[in-house]
Parts: C-alpha cells; structure tokens; sequence
C-alpha cells in the first residue's frame, strides 16, 4: 500500500492492488499469513467442514444469463468447490437501500432459491439490513457457505510437467455484465457462464484425479489466476493461446472494448491443475460432464523463469501474462 492512501475501485479488481490490500492491510492487521486466509478454509474444531464467505455488489442487478442472486450462490458454491469440498448449506444477507422494489426483491431471492436447489444445498439462515437512500447502490448481499472436504489441493504444490485445463470458454460473465451495464448491442449477445462447479470436480474426484489445485477465475480472470498459482509453488506456468476456449462473440465483443479475454472475471469455470500423467483422463472426464464439452488442455507447468506466466500466441511467438493491477470490469460481481 506504499502509494495510496485511500481505497480505490482497483482495490477490489482481483489484481494487484487487491493482494496488496490483503497482505498489507487486512492480513496484517489480523495477525495472519496471507496462506492462512484463503477464498476458503477449514473451520477449526471441526475437522473435515470448510467454510468461506463472499459479498456480491454487481452492477447491474440483472444480466444476460444471470442476476445477484443467482450470482451469490454460485460465487459462493464455487469457492467451497475449488478447495475440494462439497457445498452443503449457504446463509445468505441482504442490505437493502430504500424505495427498493419489493417484487424485485423477491424475484432476486427466487432466483437465488433456484440457484440453491439446482447446487444441492440449502440457504438455510440469513439477516436482512435496510439503509436509507443514498447510501447503498440498491442491492448488496453477502453469503457464506460451508461444505465438507473431500479431497486436498494445495495451492503451492505445482510441479514442473504439471498440465493446466478448463471446463470452457472463458471471458463470458464479464463481457455479459459490461454489456448490459453500458447498453451495448453485440450481433450475438454474450451470456453469463455463472454456473456452479462441484459437478466437475465430483466427476474428477469419482475418476480417481485428484487435482494439484483448483481455481475459479473470478476477479482477475485466468490471467490472475495463474499468476498467483505460479508464484505461490515458484514455477512458471505456460499458456497456449489456440487451446484458450474463447467463443467468437466473446471475442469480438473484448476486441470490441479492447479487452484481454485473459483478465475478464469468469463465475462458472474451474482451472484445474493436474500431474502429466492423468492429464488426459482428466481433459477426457471434463468434457464428459454435462456442460464440459469445450473443455480443453490449455497450458503446462515449468522450471520457474523470470516470470510467472507466459503464453504462446496464436502467430508463433511469445507473451508475458502479467497480473492485472486492477480490474477492466468495476462491479461485475
């Protein structure tokens, strides 16, 4: 934090602003290690459960493919799946701002309701906070969510020969909510992926893989992602930009904006991190899970370089994947 004083929208992008506030800030304050608060983690006393929460803020509250409430469940499901655990029950709290509609209100929590059963877990507490016009943005909600372990990854134990999947196109949530914020009209619009991820990682767990690690690329997108990963186990990861699932419409609309589809946030992919030798049963257990069809084989993991991240490109040559420093996309989530 040595060259702002004051929280910025970059703060809460995912990027690098974003682990200087958590390792500076907020971990320090705690008296923590950054490993020691991750998206989540295990509830201590009760080996086996795991317990995250989160705080959705997205900007508009309804977007091609999704809305908040449906977003909030499958943010939240998503970060217990990612660490091995199987979602079990959700709380769920809403700060409302007032003159808010009410039927708005209740389709939002309908959705969410919806988003819940499909998921296989119950919003089973919550609290409900009113404030006065003016000082919320209509509709914030947090969740918290715990599950039980089932397997162990472990974001420093990437190895080199490692391979590097993802269950699908990437970019989507993003270009989505940007595109119905600013009114904008793509010939094909872009929907949400915002999806839970426990299926794939069931489907992995049921075909004897255990992955390295997993990850949701949310805020930051794949590019955040494996940047973090590589400098957590001090390795290089190494993308391949053909194999990169990007839907046409997705990139023509980043082209559009001048985005890189690399850092929009994603709500329902998982990048999977997995030894050389199951690699292939893992691409082939992906893309037999319902919604895995474009899974793909994306990357691979090095001797660590002078850098944490690179990608072939699409023309032969080579390009450094940096951490994003904050986020192309305000309030996507």
């Amino acid at each position: 934090m040595e060259n702002s004083k004051h929280i910025v929208l970059a703060h809460g992008g995912g990027g690098a602003l974003t682990r200087e506030l958590i390792t500076d800030v907020l971990v320090a304050s705690l008296g923590r290690t950054a490993e020691a608060l991750p998206d989540a983690a295990a509830v201590p006393g009760a080996e086996g459960l795991v317990f995250t929460t989160d705080s959705f803020v997205v900007k508009p509250l309804f977007f091609r493919g999704g809305d908040i409430g449906s977003l909030s469940v499958h943010g939240t499901v998503n970060d217990l799946a990612v660490s091995g655990a199987e979602p079990l029950a959700l709380s769920m709290g809403l700060i409302i701002e007032e003159g808010f509609d009410i039927e708005t209100l209740g389709r939002i929590v309908r959705s969410a309701a919806s988003a819940a059963s499909v998921s296989n877990v119950q919003i089973v507490t919550g609290d409900t906070k009113v404030v006065a016009r003016g000082e919320a943005d209509q509709l914030f909600v947090n969740t918290a969510g715990i599950g039980i372990r089932r397997i162990h990854p472990d974001p420093k134990s990437l190895q080199a020969g490692d391979h590097v999947l993802i269950n699908g196109g990437i970019a989507e949530h993003g270009i989505a909510v940007m595109s119905e914020r600013e009114g904008i009209a793509f010939e094909t619009r872009v929907r949400s992926d915002a999806a839970p991820v426990w299926p794939f990682v069931k489907a992995l767990i049921d075909a004897g893989i255990e992955p390295r690690v997993m990850r949701d690329p949310t805020r930051g997108g794949l590019a955040a992602c494996c940047v973090e990963l590589a400098d957590d186990s001090g390795v290089t990861v190494e993308l391949d930009e053909q194999a990169i699932p990007v839907r046409p419409e997705t990139r023509a609309a980043c082209d559009m904006l001048g985005l890189d589809p690399l850092n929009v946030a994603n709500e329902g992919k998982i990048v999977v991190f997995v030894a050389e030798d199951c690699a292939e049963l893992a691409l082939d257990t992906l893309k037999k899970a319902p919604g895995g069809e474009h899974a793909a084989l994306i990357g691979r993991v090095v001797p660590r370089k002078r850098v944490s991240c690179v990608m072939r490109t699409r023309f032969g040559g080579e390009r450094i994947v940096e951490m994003p420093y904050g986020e192309d996309l305000p309030r996507i989530c």
